[in-house]
């Protein structure tokens, strides 16, 4: 995992306390923005992790535009966070 930290050259690995997991944070946007969802684009995820990712970069591109200060936008990625993952409605 350090190695995915190394190559993006951003975000932290922080370990899970009761599982034997760990995870990848990325919170400064244009890290995002100009390296995860480039990355995501030329190197597809399959399954189910796909549809997570097209709204994850649904929400991004909410808020590259701004939609995120608007009570609308902010609604809009409510909803789309709301949808993702275990809050999935369809499986593959």
């Amino acid at each position: 995992m350090k190695n995915i930290e190394r190559f993006f050259g951003c975000g932290q690995i922080k370990e899970r306390t009761t599982e034997p997991f760990v995870d990848f944070n990325v919170t400064n946007f244009s890290n995002i923005n100009e390296k995860i969802i480039p990355f995501f684009n030329k190197y597809p995820l399959t399954g189910i992790k796909k549809l997570d990712y097209l709204d994850f970069s649904k929400a991004a591109e909410l808020i590259k535009n701004k939609a995120h200060l608007t009570k609308e936008g902010i609604n809009e990625i409510i909803r789309i966070k709301e949808g993702m993952n275990r809050g999935r409605k369809i499986k593959l």
